[in-house]
């Protein structure tokens, strides 16, 4: 249930109180009026009340209610960007594990990522904090659960507002969600690449294996809490809300295909559909080729677990 704040209760309570008044008011009014006509019919004549009725005193507390921002005294927050500028400055360049464990990637992958969506138009929009900062922020709180994925805990942390940091989240997720970030950043592999990463299969495994040179598998992402829509369709087999991942790599780990937005309680062979190598496995492997999987997938020719006893060729 959405939480209700002390403005909205207040206002509310207002609301029905003035709607209330004046129900009585126009009966009094109703009242006096057929009184008024008594009198004038015995002509006596009444003085005139000069109070202004509850409803005016009421609406009156409205409007000082939503002139000010806030409905108690406010104290300002103590905080610094130290932490940030040290993480920008000092980490990345001289203790680069202290930076990767800040923010899940090593500093080159970091640069790499900032140069891909720092060019985004909604980076552009006005006098905005620098791509590198807005990005820290948002993998900062990407890379913690829990208490400590809290926007108090990473605002105070980055020395900016608590909105501020729903704010960076949001440009961030908006500019690497769009189709044309996508296209940039995961190009089908060169032939140079495919051969290098055969050469890998060969070498760690068999001749055999070679032409299997590309390897897909599911994870699960933790959901905060329970989802509104479809709740309990997003509950997985380990007991938590998620959502469903699907990653396709070459063996030095570089996605090259991912699939992601089904529930957790999805199965990965059914989720792994919805991934562009599935749907275009034709087009893409060449004949004899294929994806290395586990045993949660159907197998296939061009979808295989060496391992297994039975190997479906269709």
């Amino acid at each position: 249930m959405t939480r209700r704040t002390e403005r909205q209760i207040l206002s509310d309570e207002l609301f029905k109180a003035i709607f209330i008044q004046l129900l009585v008011e126009t009966d009094e009014e109703l009242l006096q009026l057929e009184d008024l006509l008594e009198d004038e019919e015995d002509g006596e004549e009444e003085e005139e009340e000069l109070d202004d009725p509850l409803s005016h005193v009421l609406l009156e507390a409205l409007a000082e209610l939503y002139s000010n921002r806030y409905t108690i005294e406010r104290r300002s927050i103590l905080k610094t960007s130290d932490n940030l500028d040290l993480l920008l400055h000092t980490y990345k360049v001289e203790r680069p594990e202290i930076f990767r464990s800040f923010v899940r990637m090593s500093p080159e992958a970091f640069d790499a990522l900032v140069s891909a969506i720092e060019d985004d138009e909604v980076f552009t929009r006005g006098d905005q904090t620098p791509v590198t900062h807005q990005l820290a922020v948002a993998l900062y709180w990407l890379g913690h659960y829990g208490n400590a994925a809290s926007t108090v805990k990473v605002a105070l942390w980055a020395g900016i507002g608590y909105g501020t940091v729903r704010l960076f989240m949001k440009r961030v997720m908006e500019a690497v969600c769009r189709e044309n970030f996508r296209k940039t950043v995961m190009a089908w592999p060169s032939d140079d690449t495919k051969e290098h990463a055969m050469d890998w299969i060969e070498e760690n495994s068999c001749e055999a294996w070679r032409p299997g040179w590309l390897m897909v598998d599911g994870t699960l992402v933790p959901l905060y809490s329970r989802p509104a829509f479809f709740n309990n369709t997003w509950y997985d087999r380990k007991s938590n809300y998620s959502m469903n991942l699907q990653l396709v790599t070459t063996p030095d780990l570089r996605i090259i295909d991912f699939a992601v937005g089904l529930p957790g309680s999805q199965h990965d062979a059914t989720a792994w559909k919805d991934t562009y190598i599935y749907q275009n496995h034709h087009t893409l492997l060449k004949d004899g080729e294929w994806v290395w999987a586990d045993s949660a997938y159907p197998l296939r020719k061009w979808c295989q677990a060496p391992y297994k006893s039975c190997v479906v060729m269709n």
